[in-house]
């Protein structure tokens, strides 16, 4: 067991020897003030009298494995972590500084760890206001709740990935702790194989939009992660509205939490399920885990140490066989196609890549296309189009940290296209005829995807700053 010295006793040297006494270890404690080394004498500490700014402080202090400076004098702590350090000793040293100057100097002199206890005071305070926020949060929510007793629409963004149907899933098992029926809503596809053995193997029920009862007819509406799809566009009124990135405008709700500076909403849910002191299911934690995995690229991109903690939280109560199961899904053959083809039609121009996937039937596959050629070296963005049932679809990506792929779509074509999206990813939606004019039959097909693939590169390249007249494929 290791042994300690505390050099210094004042009020928070003796709150240390109190905590590393009672937990059994060996303390020695050194004060040059006489009254205080009696009083802790009297309260069976091993106290001795030492000035610990004289050399002497290294010999009393050799036997022990880790030494605690911590009195208020700065200038004596430097003394004593240099004679330690001049005689030789190797013991772990942690050190009392004052301000940013003096925990410089004392690193410099040879300290391992050194404290500032005003960074400290500031860190807890934050700490304890960052519980007390949630606290406050976690009660505005249960009012909510327990006010819809007519249940809850909870309401994916459109085409929904896995942090959304998992964000979804968790405020479901909090509503239904809370009495409350929920149902999950989404409007779209869930096209990409991966999130359909998600859905399939967890047995997430999932209702889509145009099949489930009028939003009107429930007692509350929650919109969870709905930001990828751009601001909503629903004609009722938003109860609970929870998300990790800033709406454009904004959304007028009785509940809110918009956290920006964590990577998933799934990490925001995590929070609320602790808070209210609720162990979740398999399903709910593989749900969320897997969410903030797949948000992150697997902790790869944008992490934080909210999603880090919120996975450690969740790890133990996930199915991790299930998980493997849904990461490692068998690529169908449509995804395959559209993959070759914008492989073979990719047109690059710096670090942007555009390619035209053709006539498609899986329009998801576009977004697996364009993450696989981000990987591609040199390549910080990518967009992947092609053309299904008389409209252009397109799936953007990007790594650039100075560039919002979600904005550049809305500015390429906002006002002939739906758009949505964030800062990393974005999709487009257009008609057909708005580029060409011409109603798409079997002689035409070449004649549209030639059309089509000259507007939307020229489009695209111009909404990023870049010049497509001297692009190549990359080879």
């Amino acid at each position: 067991m290791s042994t300690y010295a505390i050099l210094g006793c004042g009020s928070v040297g003796y709150a240390v020897a109190e905590d590393l006494v009672e937990e059994g270890k060996d303390v020695l404690i050194l004060d040059k003030d006489e009254s205080r080394v009696e009083s802790l004498r009297d309260q069976d500490l091993n106290a001795q009298q030492t000035d610990i700014a004289d050399t002497d402080v290294a010999d009393a202090v050799a036997d022990r494995d880790v030494v605690l400076i911590l009195a208020s004098d700065v200038e004596a702590n430097k003394a004593a972590v240099s004679a330690i350090r001049e005689s030789g000793g190797d013991q772990f040293i942690v050190v009392r500084a004052s301000d940013p100057v003096s925990e410089d100097e004392l690193a410099d002199l040879g300290a391992d760890v050194v404290i500032n206890p005003s960074e400290v005071i500031a860190d807890s305070a934050l700490r304890s206001l960052e519980s007390g926020e949630l606290e406050y949060k976690a009660r505005q929510l249960a009012e909510v709740l327990e006010g819809a007793s007519e249940g809850l629409a909870v309401l994916t963004h459109d085409n929904p990935d896995p942090d959304s149907i998992a964000s979804a899933v968790a405020l479901q098992a909090i509503a239904r702790e809370h009495g409350v029926d929920a149902v999950i809503n989404y409007d779209g596809e869930i096209g990409h194989q991966e999130n359909r053995a998600f859905v399939n193997l967890l047995g997430i029920e999932l209702v889509p939009l145009s099949e489930g009862k009028p939003l009107s007819e429930y007692g509350a509406v929650a919109l969870v992660d709905h930001m990828k799809s751009g601001d909503p566009d629903i004609d009722v009124e938003v109860d609970i509205f929870i998300d990790h990135y800033e709406p454009e405008e904004g959304i007028e709700a009785a509940f809110t939490d918009v956290r920006p500076n964590v990577s998933s909403t799934s990490t925001i849910l995590t929070k609320y399920l602790q808070e209210f002191d609720l162990s979740p299911s398999e399903a709910v934690a593989t749900a969320l885990l897997y969410g903030i995995r797949s948000e992150t690229l697997d902790f790869k991109r944008e992490t934080t140490p909210a999603d880090l903690t919120a996975a450690a939280y969740l790890y133990p109560f996930a199915d991790h066989d299930t998980l493997e199961q849904v990461e490692s899904p068998s690529m169908s053959p449509e995804t395959l196609d559209v993959l070759a083809e914008a492989i073979q039609n990719r047109e690059v121009q710096g670090s942007h890549l555009v390619s035209n996937a053709g006539f498609i039937r899986d329009r998801d596959a576009l977004g697996q296309a364009a993450q696989h050629l981000l990987k591609l070296e040199g390549i910080t963005t990518t967009a992947v189009f092609g053309i299904a049932d008389d409209r252009i679809f397109l799936s953007a990506r990007s790594k650039d940290i100075r560039m919002n792929i979600g904005k550049i779509l809305q500015d390429a074509f906002s006002g002939i296209g739906e758009t949505g999206g964030h800062s990393t990813q974005g999709d487009v939606e257009i008609p057909l005829g708005i580029f060409t004019g011409i109603e798409t039959s079997d002689d035409n097909r070449d004649t549209l995807l030639q059309l089509t693939e000259e507007a939307v590169r020229k489009k695209l390249f111009q909404a990023m700053g870049v010049d497509s007249s001297e692009s190549g494929n990359g080879s």
